[in-house]
């Protein structure tokens, strides 16, 4: 049914439903998964009456958010493992979260992407955004949305 199965985590508690949905997918398969963590890049600009950081300290902020996102991946691995799932712990930075998962599904070749979806609704969903209705509509493989 399916060789390559990419799960998007950021480590929260929906997320984990995901991941814990998709490690049960990928063992039933018998599919590899690929667990991504999408890690945004520090702004470069900076509003109005703020304090712009020095290079080194955008340095020191980028670090820390990848060994965060890095130990989110691991996790994922960790668990997958412990199922007998083969599990490849990714990490991409993009301060475009929808992007990053499309163009990781299709670098490694992944047949389906399993996300979570908060379900926001109304003026949260226009001022938050979604990734995952982002992700749905411009897939070329299929999604499946866990809540």
């Amino acid at each position: 049914m399916y060789d390559r199965i990419l799960v998007a985590t950021d480590g929260s508690k929906l997320s984990k439903k995901a991941v814990e949905s998709a490690i049960n997918l990928a063992a039933l398969c018998g599919a590899e998964l690929i667990a991504l963590k999408v890690v945004p890049r520090y702004p470069q600009s900076y509003f109005e009456g703020s304090i712009p950081l020095s290079v080194e300290d955008v340095a020191r902020v980028e670090k820390q958010w990848a060994e965060d996102g890095q130990g989110v991946v691991d996790a994922v691995k960790t668990a997958g493992e412990a199922q007998g799932v083969k599990v490849k712990a990714v990490l991409a930075k993009s301060d475009v979260v929808s992007d990053a998962l499309i163009a990781a599904a299709k670098k490694h070749k992944a047949d389906i992407i399993v996300m979570a979806s908060h379900g926001r609704r109304g003026v949260k969903r226009l001022l938050l955004g979604s990734e995952t209705q982002q992700v749905l509509t411009h897939s070329e493989i299929p999604v499946l949305v866990l809540r």
